[in-house]
């Protein structure tokens, strides 16, 4: 990849991001940059206080944008998690393994933090693929 290599900027219709100054998704050469994901649906719904539903719409929602970008779940090399209870960290495994039934995970880091952007946001997830 050289520094010259065109900016992507990936934005599914079918996907909400709200009123904020991101891109859901940047494509530079074969890298893809996936921005923080919530947990919203489509229509800019989230389901307040339910963790499995937010977790699952945000890998819903991150599988959405990478298939928009040319790749899918096996070409993700790494993932941050930001979970706002530590209670929900079992929860988060098991349906973030789910999205990865080879086995075969990317490299990840799962962060602890004391608020997220809305104060209904469970957790956030950003990550970042290879096609």
């Amino acid at each position: 990849m050289t520094l010259s290599a065109p900016l992507e900027y990936i934005e599914p219709k079918d996907r909400f991001k709200g009123n904020v100054p991101l891109s859901l998704a940047v494509r530079v050469g074969q890298l893809i940059f996936v921005s923080g994901v919530p947990g919203y649906d489509a229509d800019g719904k989230l389901a307040v206080g339910d963790f499995r539903a937010q977790m699952t719409q945000a890998m819903e929602n991150i599988g959405a944008i990478l298939r928009d970008a040319g790749a899918g779940f096996d070409r993700v090399v790494r993932t941050k998690v930001y979970l706002t209870r530590p209670a929900d960290f079992d929860d988060m495994n098991r349906i973030y393994a789910s999205y990865f039934p080879s086995g075969k995970y990317p490299a990840r880091a799962t962060l602890y933090v004391l608020a997220l952007p809305k104060p209904d946001f469970l957790l956030e997830i950003e990550c970042e693929a290879v096609t």
